[in-house]
């Protein structure tokens, strides 16, 4: 059976998919193209156009189905029809859905931290969830043995695959078909895939001078911790609400690329994440996880808005995220965090 390292150490040298791959074709419906939207109030805010990506936009309502688009399709098209994911929840139930669409047999493990929304949803599309772990690190231990114990399965990682991060690209894609070359792109950091992606992305189209800004929340900041110590490093804990960000350490890829292109980091409270969820469904009428909430606090946040305000436009990567109803805004309310 083909192998995902395989995969993984032919694709490595590389920022692109190979024409063999990008030939594969996905069923329709596994990934649309979102739209691009602008934000008054936070225009307004900022000193500046800011522009929202709407990735909520997407099947499983998170960027992530982009990569795992890729990913699930070209191992099916190599013959895989099984596949073990670890997931703090969004990827999960991307290869959930993406499994879905390819009648491929999907098995989730998931931390403690998941909401069980999130449980509901990745059941839903027809896989099994396993719970595991105080953390995502833990939860993709018992993953990869649950894969070392089946000759027949494929691991699928949250974020670290260079399938994924074409995937994610795409997003980039969209942005130059559109016309749409913003001052710079903002985006939220859990592991670091789809920062991976958006660099990957603005390389490709020569957009070098477009900066990044890394957003991540206090007690979940693993890439902040890794620039400030110069080389990836692993948190002791998570311990913000933005439990769909819980990577103890940040993908080695995301690290090095942060270091070949303008990027900066920005580290946001949970109240501030929190608070542009609240901007965002009440401005926006869109439900996101504070992990998304991340991005939007970024713009907003008094350091970032000196920069972002001197460019002609900001894009934000409203990546979405579907662990979260009213009633978890409301109680998130309640505990004081949103007004």
């Amino acid at each position: 059976m083909p192998s995902l390292h395989r995969f993984a150490a032919t694709l490595a040298s590389s920022t692109r998919i190979a024409s063999s791959i990008k030939a594969v074709q996905m069923p329709a419906n596994m990934v649309c193209s979102t739209p691009v939207l602008e934000s008054i109030p936070l225009s307004k805010a900022v000193g500046t156009k800011v522009l929202l990506k709407m990735e909520t936009n997407q099947p499983s309502g998170s960027f992530k189905d982009r990569g795992m688009a890729y990913l699930c399709a070209q191992l099916k098209h190599s013959g895989v029809n099984s596949l073990i994911c670890s997931s703090g929840g969004n990827a999960g139930h991307a290869v959930a859905a993406m499994g879905r669409a390819l009648d491929m047999r999907v098995r989730v493990v998931v931390p403690r931290t998941t909401k069980p929304i999130m449980l509901d949803k990745i059941r839903a599309q027809g896989a099994e969830v396993t719970v595991h772990g105080a953390n995502w690190n833990e939860a993709d231990e018992l993953a990869r043995s649950m894969v070392a114990a089946d000759a027949d399965a494929e691991y699928i990682p949250p974020y670290e695959h260079p399938l994924l991060w074409e995937g994610h690209s795409s997003l980039v894609d969209e942005l130059a078909l559109a016309g749409i070359k913003p001052g710079a792109v903002v985006a939220s950091v859990g592991g670091g895939g789809l920062l991976c992606g958006v660099i990957l992305g603005l390389q490709r189209h020569g957009w070098n001078d477009v900066g990044v800004v890394a957003a991540e929340t206090l007690g979940a900041n693993c890439l902040a911790s890794a620039v400030a110590a110069g080389e990836p490093v692993r948190l002791d804990s998570i311990t913000s609400i933005a439990t769909s960000l819980g990577a103890l350490q940040c993908s080695p890829t995301a690290f090095r690329l942060s270091q070949e292109h303008p990027t900066v980091c920005a580290t946001v409270t949970d109240a501030q994440a929190v608070s542009a969820c609240a901007l965002l469904m009440n401005e926006h009428r869109v439900l996101v996880e504070p992990a998304c909430g991340a991005a939007v606090a970024a713009v907003l946040d008094e350091t970032q808005r000196a920069r972002l305000s001197e460019l002609e436009s900001v894009l934000v990567v409203v990546c979405g995220g579907s662990g979260v109803d009213f009633s978890i805004m409301e109680q998130w309310k309640a505990d004081g965090l949103w007004k």
